[in-house]
């Protein structure tokens, strides 16, 4: 036997031949394209081997170099499995020319049979049955009456090759003269042979092909009839063996037929002898000899129980001989096998590619397949992802089998022919087994899908309530930013509650369904036309299949629409829900906002759904643009964090909403507090700042002087206090609040949250009971946010609400200390162990814990004696040892990436920041050390404790040193950057911050390391269902690695091929305290020169006049008459926001819809475009100024 084998193929092909090699005890040697690097086939193989780019012909056909690979790596043999170079004659001579056995036939059988128009010949010569055909063609010209004689319609085939490339059904002669180039082409280009030849077509024709093998030395055996008439464009899309309604007389003479052709040729290794079998004489013609191993193999491994593959490679290796007492190799059973392709059967067949966001395969078949949750789908390659393979004892049981099996499949992120193979099978043709090659031309495919012609700015596929129970690792519960209108779609319709919709922001896209189903808009009300009528918003409407919905801009009040469809959108759920979550590129269709070509599907519609309208339309929710927000008080009040006068000035102004707002947040103008602090002590220089603590949404947070609304996909850690938090049932307002609309919050009690809650829930189920709430002010009382407060010290817990769903436990004084974040952790897990159904989240932070619970199952106070009641029981400190694993991570030293986020800040943002251009110089500064190598080795020897995870998403831990002496301080950026690489390894305070994702940032960089989060893939270090990298008390150590090394990790790291070395450990606190009384004088001493380095950095930016804090700016209406010159019409803003780039120059001429500027606002770039057409005669903006809604931005003068 063989000791190592290469394989000279990709995909399912190479994955199923090392899996055989693996059973046979041989070395496997793959090679790949740059577009295969990943694929499944390099990370199975012994070794793998770049071949070359990912064109075809640039790497899988490169013979010299595949023979250099098999002889660098020492391989012995060659299998080249189907396609490809599987059936090129040279390549083969090629191979034993160069001492390397090739698996597969002779080059004499390839040059004998691989030419069609020889095979035929040869078929002849051994009075096998032939369809009337042509020699080698010549020319268009002698093909002409050539195919007269032949009588139409004829097959144009290409000599070479197979899989139904290079073969075109000509009807007539127009149809040849059309198809002769074309035809040609192909056959040079995939097979390096542009031989053509013509043949009689048979109309009702089924393709039976007999799976043989041979010796080389005149021993053939048949391994039985396999049925492959399933065919579109002349393409196998299922195959089965036996044949169904074939008598045996012509299984018998088809496989003596093609034992007489095979043994002729003296024929060697697997091979496949194709016939043509015509269904209404039952007579059958030879059609050509495929001389590899055929895609659909698996089906008669099945019911042989032989290794088709292993067979090939015992023979080559002289390790078998076939049996000389029957050339007939027994079946039983019956198997069926469809092909699963990447291609969108609605659009004629136009392959697809791109993300595979869920990969799920039933358990109890056989499938071959290269995929996994998160594979590329390239477009350099065959579309073909997998074969699915059943077995049963008879046909009606294995078509049950097939169904079932397609049923169970899931394939998501990019168009498949799932659901078409689903028809194919539940067609009454295929059940009886009478399908002919061209039934499926003639075959109904209606998907229940709809698709993208028009995006819109926006939209995303949302569920509610979105992504609950992951929030202690940084991901935010997405779903609808308007939870009630969403809810009232589904309501309407019947759904189910958490069915998925679309979320519509701004501007909506335009769709296409392909079948008729019903659906209902709710939300603010849009621009929307059902085939050119107009349509009323929350009333279901029938849309027929082939309609178009065609939805514009809001037209009034509010900025988010919802369209719901009964059944749901059916996409696969990601960490228990279907809603997108852009910034994660996770959840909904494929990860991200929809886009122009996007086909998406509807799910089942519920069998006991009941359409309903609203019997009073006063009912409805009515969107303003001045809104009154009911808010608890809490969790951060006066007089710790703001004065009285703050609190009062909250709840008294009326708030404008920003342009730059997102469901990340909504941003706040209005009056600055006077804050009860002067800073934030050791978590930041402003007084809004506090350690890291868990956010609820609808917080209302003070990121400096200017407050936020926390959205659906914000954060889940910050360091800033929130004055007040929106109750939930008020939540849906966030939704809709609109640039420049007017926010007045309303101070409730918590009896008066539960029964808005209560109210809310119950108009939902009834559609009759308004959504008012209070609209005159509240001023709380200052302690009206506590619900417990008890001991002293680093031993008094404070509870205090946040919102109606939400409470913020809080131990010992406001500082960064290790026993207090220890205690909060022994608390977590203690509250873990005793949680309760209500219980949703429990989330802790530095020094605090957040418990996110159901307002509907438990009250406030009950969770809050609840805590303070397992804080009670639990032991001394001290006596505790917890889990606290050491991780070792490469870090790339001040990493070129983070180099250019850093010129970006400065070209940008702030030029003169204290901290640009060099951020470790700034934290050497800052920390009084004396050159950059000290910072360098601080790093790379301290030990970073994760403190937190989701600081900036996603699994991000916040973490600071075990050892004092090792906790550099800076302060953030100010104001923040715009962008920061994914992964940036930065500090801020006194904390240390590995960024999740790409997005904006202020912790001073120090380089790089590898992801903190694996969408897809489990491996070592990513845990089944647990995507995040790290675990609270952990240990981060860094060690240095170049920005190369660094990138080849990378990649590795999410495919498993690198993993971080992880040591088990634990924390003992009593340890940890001894520990510090021992070093105290060393700590001291370090913190005293530390301190006096930073008072001495604030003081040369006094002195510079870089110490004041940089505010956004506030948008101002501005004069937007100005320029405009006479008889010009004026171009407006739709929306608050800024204009990001201006296209066209002055004195363009535009039609109408033209595209004259991009704006900014919400976080979304929308389209300025033409209303009329004309010449651009005056531009009254400039890029990056603030505008208003309806403020004259550009003048066109409109044609005569």
């Amino acid at each position: 036997m063989f000791q190592k084998v290469l394989i000279a193929n990709r995909g399912e092909i190479a994955c199923r031949i090392i899996r055989t090699l693996n059973e046979l005890k041989v070395a496997s040697v793959a090679i790949y394209s740059d577009a295969d690097c990943d694929a499944p086939h390099v990370s199975m193989a012994t070794e793998s081997y770049r071949i070359g780019p990912p064109a075809v012909s640039e790497s899988y056909l490169q013979a010299e170099k595949i023979l250099e690979i098999a002889k660098q790596s020492g391989a012995e043999a060659i299998h080249p499995g189907y396609g490809l170079l599987s059936e090129n004659a040279d390549f083969a001579a090629a191979c034993e020319a160069a001492g390397l056995a090739f698996i597969g036939p002779t080059a004499a059988s390839m040059l004998a049979f691989g030419l069609k128009h020889e095979a035929r010949r040869l078929a002849q010569e051994n009075a096998v049955p032939l369809l009337p055909g042509s020699p080698l063609l010549k020319s268009l010209e002698e093909a002409k009456p050539l195919a007269l004689e032949i009588g139409y319609p004829v097959m144009l085939k290409s000599t070479a090759g197979g899989g139904g490339i290079g073969m075109q059904i000509c009807a007539d002669e127009s149809e040849l003269v059309e198809a002769y180039d074309r035809v040609e082409r192909l056959s040079q280009s995939h097979f390096g042979q542009g031989g053509i030849f013509l043949e009689k077509f048979v109309v009702h024709a089924r393709h039976l092909e007999v799976q043989i093998f041979g010796d080389g030395h005149g021993h053939v055996v048949s391994l039985g009839v396999r049925d492959c008439s399933t065919q579109r464009r002349n393409q196998k899309v299922i195959e089965e063996t036996p044949p169904a309604n074939v008598p045996d007389s012509v299984i018998d003479g088809l496989q003596q037929a093609a034992l007489q052709l095979a043994k002729a040729a003296s024929y060697r290794s697997a091979g496949t002898v194709e016939f043509i079998y015509d269904n209404d004489s039952h007579q059958y013609y030879f059609l050509e000899v495929n001389t590899r191993l055929q895609v659909e193999h698996g089906v008669t491994e099945l019911v042989t129980g032989v290794d088709l593959v292993s067979w090939m490679v015992q023979l080559a290796a002289g390790d078998m001989s076939l049996s000389e007492e029957s050339n007939i190799v027994p079946q039983q059973g019956h198997a069926i096998q469809t092909r699963l392709y990447a291609e969108d059967p609605n659009k004629d067949f136009q392959p697809s590619s791109g993300l595979l966001t869920q990969v799920v395969f039933p358990e109890d078949v056989r499938c071959d397949h290269w995929l996994a949750s998160g594979t590329e789908v390239s477009p350099y390659y065959d579309p073909l992802l997998a074969k699915l393979q059943v077995y049963a004892e008879d046909r009606p049981q294995a078509v049950a089998a097939i169904k079932d099996a397609l049923d169970q499949t899931r394939l998501d992120g990019i168009e498949t022919n799932l659901n078409y193979l689903r028809s194919v099978v539940d067609a009454e043709v295929f059940i009886k087994g009478e399908v002919v090659t061209k039934t499926l031309a003639s075959h109904v495919y209606q998907p229940r899908s709809f698709e993208i012609l028009r995006s819109g700015t926006m939209t995303t596929v949302q569920d509610f309530p979105g992504r609950v129970g992951y929030w202690e690792v940084g991901v935010p519960p997405s779903g609808p930013m308007d939870s009630l209108a969403f809810r009232l779609g589904n309501r309407l319709l019947g759904n189910d509650f958490d069915a998925a919709g679309l979320e519509i922001t701004a501007n909506g896209p335009r769709i296409q369904f392909n079948t008729t189903c019903t659906v209902v808009l709710t939300g603010a009300a849009m621009e929307t036309q059902l085939d050119g009528e107009a349509v009323d918003f929350y009333k279901p409407f029938e849309v027929p299949a082939g309609s178009i919905l065609d939805i514009g801009k809001t037209t009034g009040a509010g900025v988010r629409s919802y369209l719901s469809i009964l059944g749901g959108i059916d996409v696969p759920q990601y960490l228990g829900s279907r809603s997108t979550f852009t910034l994660g590129q996770f959840g909904g269709h494929g990860g991200r906002a929809l886009r122009l070509g996007d086909v998406l599907y509807i799910g089942a519609e519920p069998e006991d759904a009941s359409i309903t309208t609203f019997t009073d339309e006063a009912a409805i929710p009515r969107l303003s643009n001045v809104w009154d927000i009911a808010v608890l008080y809490g969790p951060h009040g006066a007089p710790e964090f703001f004065t009285p006068k703050d609190i009062e000035t909250f709840f008294e102004n009326e708030w404008e909403v920003h342009y730059n707002s997102a469901r990340t947040g909504v941003r706040l103008i209005g009056p600055k507090p006077e804050w009860a602090r002067t800073d934030g002590g050791e978590a930041g220089l402003h007084p809004s700042n506090i350690h890291d603590n868990a956010y609820a949404i609808g917080a209302i947070d003070f990121t400096g002087d200017m407050p936020v609304i926390l959205g659906p996909d914000g954060p889940s850690l910050g360091g800033f206090v929130c004055p007040a938090t929106i109750i939930q049932s008020e939540r849906w307002k966030m939704g809709q609040l609109k640039p420049g609309d007017k926010v007045r919050f309303r101070c409730v009690t918590r009896e008066e949250a539960e029964h808005l809650r209560s109210v809310h829930e119950e108009s939902i189920l009834t559609l009759e009971t308004d959504f008012s709430v209070p609209d005159s002010p509240r001023i709380p009382a200052p302690q009206e946010a506590i619900l417990h407060d008890e001991g002293e010290g680093a031993d008094r817990i404070v509870i205090r609400q946040a919102g109606d769903a939400y409470i913020l436990a809080e131990v010992g004084p406001m500082a960064l200390d290790f026993k207090l974040r220890f205690h909060i952790h022994v608390l977590y897990e203690a509250l873990k162990k005793e949680t309760f159904e209500a219980v949703q989240d429990i989330t802790p932070g530095i020094r605090s814990l957040q418990v996110h619970f159901d307002p509907a199952k438990v009250s406030a106070e009950s969770v809050a004696a609840w805590i303070a009641l397992v804080n009670a029981k639990l032991p001394p400190l001290e006596n505790v040892t917890v889990p606290s694993r050491v991780v070792h991570l490469p870090l790339s030293w001040d990493s070129p990436s983070t180099k250019k986020a850093i010129d970006i800040y400065m070209q940008s943002v702030r030029p003169d920041a204290p901290w640009c251009p060099d951020n470790i110089e700034f934290i050497r500064r800052i920390n009084g050390l004396d050159t950059r190598e000290d910072v360098y080795n601080v790093v790379f020897n301290a030990r970073y404790v994760v403190l937190g995870l989701g600081d900036v998403y996603l699994g991000a831990p916040v973490a600071t040193p075990l050892d004092p002496r090792h906790r550099l301080v800076t302060t953030k950026y100010n104001p923040a950057r715009t962008w920061t690489p994914e992964n940036a390894v930065g500090i801020g305070g006194a904390y240390m911050c590995i960024y999740g994702m790409e997005g904006p940032g202020g912790y001073q960089f120090v380089g790089r390391t590898v992801q903190m989060w694996n969408r897809y893939r489990s491996t070592s270090s990513f845990e089944a269902g647990k995507p995040w990298l790290l675990r609270f008390f952990d240990q981060i150590r860094y060690y240095p690695v170049s920005e190369d090394e660094l990138n080849q990790m990378r990649k590795d790291f999410p495919h498993g091929r690198f993993e971080p070395k992880i040591e088990e450990g634990e924390f003992s606190l009593a340890d940890y305290q001894a520990y510090l009384a021992e070093n105290d004088d060393s700590i001291c001493e370090f913190k005293t020169k530390q301190q006096a380095a930073f008072e001495d950095e604030r003081a040369r930016w006094k002195a510079a006049g870089l110490d004041s804090f940089v505010e956004e700016e506030v948008m101002q209406a501005e004069d937007d008459t100005a320029g405009l010159p006479v008889g010009a019409e004026p171009v407006e803003s739709p929306v608050a926001g800024s204009v990001w780039k201006i296209l066209l120059e002055e004195g363009a001429t535009v039609a109408v819809g033209d595209t004259i500027a991009v704006l900014e606002s919400m976080k979304m770039e929308i389209k300025l475009e033409a209303p009329i057409a004309g010449t651009l005669c005056a531009i009254l903006c400039k890029e990056g100024q603030a505008v208003q809604p309806g403020q004259s931005l550009f003048g066109i003068t409109p044609n005569d």
